[in-house]
């Protein structure tokens, strides 16, 4: 399958318009009580939003760069579903181990090892987390679209959302830089489609092979263990980096450099807290009681 660059046709000549979510301007807008917990997390550097139904609340320097790790994995999938709808590859098309395809991919259901293009287990077999597989998939725009693949995920998603100080500097799995603005911005967007189809993002917020069991790094086997198209969705889960009276649909990433981001669809709610500790058993009960208290004080702003 070959698109001749396509996709860097559309974003040169005709680029998406500018995020209509004024994060700018919203910014510190509001303000919660539950971000004061952040001023005591054992941390040299923390920055942190909350959405709620278009009103920002923000804590620290949310201009700030970090290296976000798996939370990288959010954005780069945001642009493999643009990639999707303008014909560079299908969801089914075939890709990476023998019987595997982009879906299995995204959903980590190749049975591709997590580091490596190797093969662990048969595809569909296990929900093995892996960032070789986002690799795989940003190896396939590029050869697609023959450009960089840094390059098309800045004319795909960063610059259409005014993410102007992100970047992708190796792999698409793991190695993007942010900032708590930026990040909201594409909260905003997750909340708020203007990139992709409506259907195009429920269908990455439904859980892809849902009888798979597997391991989130850091807490443990799932069963089952529910990730959608590059989003891992909350579920069951338990223990879990997001709160325990968050809804099951809710989704998101979180990144071994100690940060998170998600977003519970059909709310209008979203967080993103960035650090710069790599996570560690200091961060699990911090995180879901940070996560807990955020939810409750936006359940009693109801």
């Amino acid at each position: 399958m070959r698109v001749c660059m396509a996709a860097s046709v559309i974003f040169r000549s005709a680029p998406a318009p500018p995020q209509p979510f004024r994060v700018g301007e919203l910014l510190g807008s509001e303000s919660m009580e539950s971000l004061n917990a952040l001023d005591s997390w054992p941390v040299d550097n923390v920055a942190a939003s909350i959405i709620a139904d278009g009103a920002v609340s923000s804590h620290g320097d949310v201009d700030h760069v970090f290296e976000i790790m798996s939370v990288t994995k959010l954005v780069t999938a945001y642009a493999f579903l643009i990639a999707i709808e303008e014909g560079v590859f299908e969801l089914d098309t075939p890709l990476g181990p023998e019987g595997a395809t982009v879906r299995h991919l995204l959903a980590h259901a190749s049975g591709l090892a997590f580091g490596s293009p190797v093969v662990e287990r048969p595809v569909g077999d296990r929900r093995i987390y892996s960032s070789a597989g986002f690799d795989v998939l940003a190896h396939a725009v590029e050869e697609e679209t023959e450009m960089p693949f840094a390059q098309y995920l800045r004319e795909a998603v960063l610059m259409p959302l005014g993410m102007e100080s992100s970047g992708l500097h190796g792999s698409a799995g793991h190695a993007m830089r942010s900032t708590v603005a930026d990040l909201t911005r594409f909260a905003g967007e997750l909340l708020d489609p203007t990139l992709v189809a409506r259907q195009t993002l429920d269908e990455a917020f439904t859980v892809q092979y849902p009888d798979l069991i597997g391991t989130v790094p850091g807490y443990g086997m799932q069963k089952p263990c529910p990730w959608g198209l590059g989003f891992e969705i909350k579920g069951t889960k338990a223990p879990h980096w997001t709160g325990t009276t968050m809804p099951e649909n809710t989704i998101g990433h979180f990144g071994y450099s100690g940060t998170f981001l998600w977003v519970a669809p059909g709310t209008g709610r979203a967080g993103v807290v960035l650090t710069d500790r790599y996570f560690d058993a200091w961060a699990k009960p911090l995180w879901t009681e940070f996560n807990d208290a955020v939810w409750a004080e936006l359940e009693r702003g109801v």
